[in-house]
């Protein structure tokens, strides 16, 4: 084990969450971390207005990545991230929702303990969180979905290909991130376990964003909706009988006798 230096003039390393979109969804940590930085490594899906609380004469960095896109290397984003720290510098590698969800966050702090650099994560707001406001649901609830899985719908090969049936056998609410161009296939191996076609599917585009989007469907309709109503990333999928709740219908008879006297 590498150890990491604890110097107050030696450089460090910040991964940052940046929460779902809507800039007043940060942290009050991450907006403090982000003024002190003096080198800023921004991700594509990061909305812009975050960077009002970066400091003058802070160097910002571009290191846009996006399934499907042209992206910067992850071995030279690692590569930035030790290079500055080790010239001393406050390092902010800012990250749209939480590093440690589909963040690439492993990666980055193994790459800078590796180095001997201090890495802290500071946690964001993660979309499947504003998915479920947008679609004005839990996405756990005791009588509909007793738990959630957050899974990615994108994998690097097939053998990190995912166990659907055990997913759908576990009963939990899936949120699917990066599943927009795999949703044919998605929906296919979810039906062959057994979810009906019938089975509630939510469609969340930029959630938390004023462009949010939110399409409600059913496993079977979801390719086409999907087609019809061009949705493109950012986009989540929640698969689950929360996604078509009606909390005005589910919620509990109001008991008289349980009344607070006045």
């Amino acid at each position: 084990m590498v150890a990491t230096r604890h110097d107050a003039r030696a450089g460090r390393v910040w991964l940052v969450g940046a929460g779902p979109g809507d800039p007043e969804l940060m942290t009050l940590k991450a907006v403090r971390v982000l003024a002190e930085a003096d080198v800023v490594l921004v991700d594509d899906l990061v909305d812009r207005r975050v960077l009002a609380h970066v400091r003058a004469g802070a160097r910002v960095i571009q290191v846009g990545k996006r399934g499907g896109c042209r992206s910067t290397p992850q071995a030279f984003i690692e590569l930035l991230l030790v290079r500055e720290a080790n010239r001393g510098h406050r390092v902010v590698r800012l990250k749209g929702g939480d590093p440690s969800v589909f963040g690439r966050a492993a990666e980055e702090l193994h790459a800078c303990r590796r180095a001997g650099i201090v890495c802290d994560v500071v946690p964001g707001v993660t979309s499947a969180s504003a998915a479920a406001a947008a679609i004005g649901a839990p996405l756990t609830d005791r009588a509909y979905g007793h738990g959630v899985a957050l899974v990615t719908g994108h994998t690097r090969d097939a053998s990190e290909r995912h166990d659907w049936g055990a997913l759908v056998a576990s009963g939990l609410t899936l949120v699917i991130y990066m599943g927009l161009g795999n949703a044919a296939s998605i929906v296919d191996a979810l039906m062959r376990a057994g979810r009906p076609a019938s089975f509630p599917v939510a469609v969340v585009e930029r959630a938390s964003l004023a462009e949010q989007q939110v399409h409600h469907t059913s496993l079977a309709g979801l390719v086409d909706l999907l087609g019809a109503r061009s949705v493109r990333s950012p986009a989540l999928l929640v698969v689950g009988e929360v996604a078509a709740v009606d909390l005005t219908a589910v919620a509990p008879a109001f008991d008289a006798a349980s009344r607070i006297p006045a």
